[in-house]
């Protein structure tokens, strides 16, 4: 099964998500559990909680088709102890709120090292984090999406994750996000036949398709290796409307989240139909 949608509002509370993605003929969701460009917010309330879950069930969203995405402010590689702590516990919170709502899954960017640490250094710190957060927490997976490598932006190549998943300690609780934009922009090559096919035998060799927990379709509109994350509308980017075609008909890529990340909000319907169409 293709579960299709995107990252839909939650405004006015978490419950409204839900009604926010049938209203453009959504078969998966993703949305913020809080405001993403805060550190602190306020619990979820039981209105919240209890309407989230009555919402989903009545519309027929179950926990393997809700992708929610934690804040941009995280850094859980981050160099510097206070701004780490910040970041951890953050990160603490969103996982936690995923699991007061039900949800299984918990989508993250992995980190930076700002230029004030190694690579390895911060790999390792990503992954450490990500095992506070596991212990304290139950049923819900930590999804490390890839990067662009934008910046100091680790988590662009499979190598890079497979660093991260290697030293996350409950291998059942660490998944993988692949981001079609991201990808396009790190130098895999969604395009074509050939580099379609390359990039998933790599992520079978590094990382293996029992860790793809979701992915976000989003064309590109910079050129492949750019290096630069810049979303465009489906088949209106570098990558086009065969790249998305190719993962529509792959058998190996079910029943997880497919979730839009376009810039044009009001074109996610005619884009959901335009991926249900090419199956």
């Amino acid at each position: 099964m293709k579960y299709i949608g995107a990252h839909v509002s939650a405004a006015g509370g978490v419950e409204n998500a839900p009604d926010n993605a049938a209203a453009i003929g959504a078969t998966a969701f993703a949305l913020f559990t809080k405001n993403q460009r805060q550190w602190q917010a306020k619990p979820l309330s039981d209105k919240n909680i209890e309407g989230f879950k009555a919402r989903c069930e009545a519309l027929g969203y179950g926990a393997g088709q809700i992708l929610p995405h934690d804040s941009y402010l995280i850094n859980l590689g981050h160099p510097e102890a206070a701004g780490l702590e910040k970041s951890r516990n953050a990160f603490l919170d969103e996982m936690q709120r995923c699991e007061q709502l039900g949800i299984d899954r918990l989508n993250f960017h992995p980190g930076s090292h700002l230029k004030k640490t190694s690579v390895t250094a911060c790999l390792s710190t990503i992954a450490e984090s990500v095992n506070l957060a596991l212990e304290k927490t139950n049923g819900v997976t930590a999804v490390i999406e890839n990067t662009a490598g934008q910046g100091t932006n680790l988590g662009y190549s499979f190598e890079q994750i497979t660093e991260i998943i290697d030293q996350v300690e409950d291998k059942t609780r660490v998944g993988v996000c692949i981001d079609t934009c991201h990808g396009f922009a790190a130098g895999y090559d969604f395009s074509t036949a050939d580099g379609y096919d390359k990039l998933w035998k790599e992520f079978e060799d590094f990382i293996g398709f029992q860790y793809l927990k979701g992915m976000h379709l989003n064309d590109a509109k910079k050129e492949l290796a750019s290096r630069v994350d810049r979303h465009a509308p489906l088949g209106e980017g570098f990558i086009g409307a065969k790249g998305f075609e190719r993962i529509m008909n792959d058998s190996r890529i079910k029943n997880i989240p497919l979730i839009l990340e376009t810039p044009e909000p009001e074109r996610w319907n005619a884009e959901i139909k335009m991926l249900k169409e090419m199956i």
